[in-house]
């Protein structure tokens, strides 16, 4: 069966019960980017709090395969199961978490990455169930704050010491350590590019790289094929890569943030730094 179709499926059932408000596809699905290694994430909003026999009710009902089953923590309830051969990933909050989550994010410009991937769920979520209370959040999402847009740029600035330390690594072939730094710089960029696109960040670790890259209009050349260069070619030229996509970076920030220039300038400075002998 199709992914969204299951899901809906599935949906049904959640909602026989009269302590869930509301039903949405999340993650990859929702934004029509599945592929054959996809499940399903299902997220549920919930008026009270759930107990073990309400969540799993409904697995016990389609006769569901249980994978693991975690008690409450970070104000989220969750479980994973096997269904008609998909895996489904049960994320369940209470209507009012969510609220106060979005609150954070939009109202006060908090640039954590995992609130901002609750709001990047609900914003391109697809209702299923509850579609009122669903569309009342997304429209608290629709727009993307200038506060919040500097704040996720100058968060992504800072590259940190061990950058300063790059020629040294590569001189001593030091590869697991370049590859780090390497790739928390890349981190770096990519929220950054998240910020002045006005985008939600909607993994922690940046999956469907492509894909979001493919989502943003403002961008340096080659950003995409560039940022995939870094970690396919020796280290040598990757690294040569990397260092020209942080030039592109500052020279389109300083274009299009004039309001941040001192402040893009100083970490601009310091992105250049390499620690000699």
């Amino acid at each position: 069966m199709e992914l969204k179709a299951l899901a809906e499926k599935m949906a049904k059932v959640y909602e026989e019960n009269p302590k869930v408000e509301a039903v949405m596809i999340a993650g990859s699905v929702s934004r029509d980017w599945e592929d054959s290694y996809s499940d399903i994430e299902l997220h549920l909003l919930w008026r009270e709090a759930p107990d073990d026999s309400d969540r799993m009710g409904p697995i016990e009902k389609v006769q569901g395969k249980v994978i693991d089953f975690h008690e409450y923590e970070d104000e989220e309830w969750s479980e994973t199961f096997w269904h008609e051969g998909v895996k489904f990933e049960i994320s369940s909050f209470l209507s009012e978490t969510i609220t106060r989550v979005i609150d954070e994010v939009v109202l006060h410009h908090d640039t954590c990455l995992d609130l901002q991937c609750s709001v990047a769920s609900f914003q391109d979520g697809k209702p299923l169930f509850g579609h009122s209370l669903l569309l009342d959040l997304k429209e608290k999402v629709s727009v993307y704050p200038d506060a919040l847009r500097e704040k996720m740029i100058l968060a992504n600035l800072d590259f940190g010491s061990r950058w300063g330390n790059r020629e040294a690594l590569l001189n001593r072939e030091d590869w697991l350590m370049l590859y780090q730094v390497m790739v928390s710089v890349q981190s770096k960029l990519m929220g950054a590019m998240f910020g002045l696109n006005r985008m939600y960040v909607h993994h922690p670790a940046y999956k469907w790289q492509r894909q979001s890259l493919e989502r943003m209009s403002v961008l340096p050349d080659g950003f995409t094929e560039r940022m995939e260069r870094v970690l396919v070619k020796h280290p040598v030229e990757g690294l040569r890569v990397l260092e020209g996509i942080i030039r592109d970076v500052f020279s389109l920030l300083e274009k299009e943030m004039p309001s941040l220039e001192m402040e893009i300038r100083t970490y601009k400075e310091k992105s250049v730094f390499v620690r000699s002998i």
